[in-house]
């Protein structure tokens, strides 16, 4: 099941444990048992803390294994084959059950250590969504330290009746206590703020003392991370807000030619892009949202969600983007009931179904690519008399046999039955005819709309919302500087928005030192211009 070469590195990894790790599990004689099995006898042999047992009891999910250590009330249960992206989540949940502490702050280990009450949580994923694994550790590590919390992962490959009987078409699908607790990624502080819901008002009081920074950037993308990097080099007090870190990087699967590294994955990236900030004194204020910039004085303002207000002398926007909505009736009541954005994550959920793409441009296309090895048939709808996506791309697409493509396409409704997607309409712009599609999914691929609606009103936007800058990343406010996604640069590129995100600190820095928010006067500010 495993290789040489990967129990070499995960027997230099479990050296770590430092107490034993019992594994409990309930296997059948089925062909998947027999898989979990030879996987978890591969894993026994890595090191003289485990230990195996098979054990089936009543409501147990089979197959499934419990991790624990004795003496520890300890609740933490696997169900199917964690493998794929899951595979590291297994490793992780064997060094915390066995031990080895984890990276969170005395301060979150406490607030975890006080959640009240009984947490039983279930989360369905998917081995190939990057998005899940998140979720997955982040419950994993909060059931090691709190017994009341209890947490099962289920792999919905293995349980599909389970899932379609609970009509789960996106994962992460998380339940508590048998409710739905949330959709989507969400790390161990987005599930601290949904259980302990006294922490926005106490988050908003530490933000509030905090002394007025030299540089704020808003935003935590490969803009905000370079940004904060090159402020921070400069020796000058630096912080970061922002709703996620990592941005709309952790939504994407594969990462090709960024300079010097030729492919990587997107949550990957986003850990890299994280750990080079954490190598500066950067205060990092993570699962924040600005609402408004207020200029006070010698000092700009930042009003946040949660009631809090960050002082700076200046500011990098790099707030980025999020998906274009098709804004059609029946987008949002289907929203993870088969309208999804996410191929790589949901696409295995409709395995032997008919789906559709909207969008022609390289991610549309691509994800029509991914999807056809899974699903019985792919129809791409393009708004366009042809498709957009690079030659390469609609070649592939042209050799598959079960994929059609419709041009001149605009979609007007997803079409449901009130709990999931049953098709689509659309009209055939040559000739205005109306039309549907039978189908299971929708996967929207449309590009993207800039995270800058908080700023309508505070300084200058493009008629699509892009935050206007000049050659130096300035913006029309004063001491206000922008870069990435949500700007005017052209060219939506990670490698582009990176040396953004460096130039905007830069040209801050030079506003610092050469003239002050405190002596510059309206006049004195530089107008931005359209890139």
């Amino acid at each position: 099941m495993l290789d040489n070469d990967l129990k070499s590195q995960l027997q230099g990894h479990f050296a770590n444990l430092t107490r034993p790790v019992e594994i409990t599990a309930a296997l059948d004689a089925g062909e998947k048992s027999q898989e979990l099995r030879e996987l978890l006898n591969d894993i026994v042999g890595l090191s003289p803390q485990f230990k195996l047992v098979e054990r089936a009891e009543p409501g147990m999910r089979v197959p499934s294994f419990a991790l624990t250590t004795p003496g520890q009330d300890i609740h933490l249960r696997i169900s199917g084959m964690p493998m794929g992206h899951e595979f590291t989540s297994l490793v992780l949940a064997l060094l915390q059950v066995g031990g080895h502490p984890s990276k969170l702050s005395p301060e979150t280990i406490e607030q975890i250590r006080a959640l009240d009450g009984e947490y039983k949580f279930e989360t369905y994923v998917s081995l190939s969504c990057q998005n899940c694994p998140e979720v997955v550790q982040a419950l994993n590590l909060m059931a090691t330290i709190n017994p009341r919390i209890g947490v099962e992962m289920i792999e919905g490959g293995t349980f599909e009746q389970e899932v379609t009987g609970k009509q789960i078409l996106s994962v992460p699908a998380i339940f508590l206590n048998g409710q739905e607790f949330g959709q989507g990624r969400m790390g161990v502080e987005e599930i601290l703020a949904k259980l302990d819901t006294d922490a926005d008002a106490r988050d908003a009081e530490k933000l509030d003392a905090r002394a007025a920074y030299d540089v704020l950037v808003v935003g935590g993308g490969p803009a905000g991370a370079a940004a904060a990097i090159y402020a921070a080099r400069k020796g000058i007090r630096t912080g970061v807000v922002a709703e996620r870190f990592g941005g709309q990087v952790l939504d994407t699967m594969e990462i090709a030619n960024f300079v010097s590294v030729k492919h990587t994955e997107g949550p990957q990236f986003a850990a890299a892009l994280e750990a080079h900030v954490k190598d500066y004194e950067v205060d990092i204020m993570n699962r924040q949202r600005a609402d408004k910039i207020l200029a006070n004085g010698d000092h700009l303002e930042v009003k946040l969600a949660n009631g809090a207000t960050l002082k700076s002398k200046t500011i990098v926007l790099a707030t980025g983007a999020r998906w274009r909505n098709m804004n059609v009736p029946g987008e949002n009541q289907y929203r993870t009931k088969g309208v999804t954005y996410c191929p790589h994550c949901d696409g295995p959920l409709f395995k032997g179904k008919r789906v559709a793409v909207i969008g022609g441009g390289n991610s549309g296309i691509e994800a029509a690519i991914d999807l056809a090895g899974v699903v019985a048939h792919v129809t791409v709808l393009e708004f366009d008399t042809k498709l957009r996506a690079d030659e390469v791309l609609q070649r592939k697409l042209r050799s598959l046999a079960n994929v059609d493509v419709i041009l001149s396409a605009q979609t007007t409704e997803v079409l449901g039955d009130g709990a999931k997607v049953t098709g689509l309409a659309y009209t055939d712009r040559t000739n205005g005819d109306s039309k549907q599609i039978e189908l299971s999914g929708v996967f929207v691929q449309i590009g993207l709309l800039p995270n800058t609606d908080w700023l309508k009103g505070t300084l200058a936007l493009s008629p699509r919302g892009e935050i206007e800058v000049d050659a130096h990343g300035r913006t029309s406010l004063h001491g206000v500087f922008a870069a990435g996604d949500a700007t005017t640069v052209p060219f939506k590129q990670i490698v582009i928005a990176a040396g953004d995100g460096a130039k905007a600190a830069l040209s801050a820095f030079d506003c610092l030192i050469r003239m002050p928010a405190a002596t510059a006067s309206p006049q004195e500010a530089p107008r931005a211009v359209a890139a």
